[in-house]
C-alpha cells in the first residue's frame, strides 16, 4: 500500500519542506529588519521579493499539476 503511494507522499513532503523552509526564512528575514533599523521603503522592497519568490514556486506547482493532469508531463 505505502510503496503505490510513494510518489505522492514524496510530493506532498517536499511541498510541505518548502513551505516551511519559506516560513522560516520570512521569520528570519523579519528578525533582522527589525534589529537593523531598516526604513519602511527597504522592508518592503524585501518583503516584495520574498513574496515573489514564493508566488513564483506557487506558481510553478500550479503548472506542473496543470501539465501533469492533461498527459504532458
Amino acid at each position: 500500500m505505502l510503496y503505490e503511494h510513494i510518489n505522492t507522499i514524496e510530493s506532498l513532503g517536499l511541498d510541505l519542506f518548502f513551505a516551511s523552509l519559506f516560513l522560516l526564512i520570512g521569520l528570519a528575514i523579519k528578525d533582522v529588519l527589525k534589529q537593523g533599523n531598516v526604513p519602511v521603503f527597504g522592508r518592503r522592497i524585501v518583503w516584495l521579493v520574498l513574496f515573489l519568490g514564493c508566488a513564483g514556486f506557487v506558481a510553478k506547482g500550479l503548472i506542473q499539476l496543470s501539465w501533469e493532469g492533461s498527459g504532458f508531463g
